[in-house]
């Protein structure tokens, strides 16, 4: 009980995100770890796939899309067909895959797109929003320290 208690009381100091997160993460797993905003806040890689459109315009109708046969009824997009949609309405090179971006690491995407990335629970999509790129809507497939 003494043990116990020692961590507790450390975890309540100035190392409480650093620790709290890592104990959390180690003693629960990774499936309960990744419902607190801690877990989308602490990984390191994020597996993604993305629509990306010039025009506002372009962007809100492949959302519409989404939302026509998934999003309004409260489902997850699967992932194929995300990327039938990419296929279709995406004008980055990635669409030709689906808007796979595969694994990335934080600091390799730019600003918006990173925090949106890193941000979006796993199975979720994003709502439009807007990056020096374009605009785009993410669908995020996984997550990873």
């Amino acid at each position: 009980m003494g043990k116990d208690s020692k961590p507790k009381e450390s975890s309540k100091g100035k190392g409480k995100q650093a620790a709290s997160a890592s104990d959390e993460n180690a003693s629960k797993g990774k499936g309960k770890g990744s419902k607190s905003a801690d877990g989308l806040g602490t990984c390191t890689y994020v597996k993604a796939r993305h629509i990306l459109c010039e025009k506002q315009g372009k962007i809100n109708d492949a959302y519409k899309k989404l939302q026509d046969g998934w999003l309004a009824n409260g489902d997850k997009v699967p992932p194929p067909e995300f990327a039938k949609i990419a296929q279709e309405y995406s004008e980055c090179p990635s669409g030709k895959k689906g808007g796979d971006l595969g694994w990335f690491p934080r600091g390799k995407m730019a600003g918006p797109f990173q925090d949106v990335a890193f941000a979006t629970p796993i199975g979720a999509t994003s709502a439009p929003f807007k990056s020096t790129h374009g605009y785009h809507i993410i669908l995020c497939e996984g997550r990873k320290n």
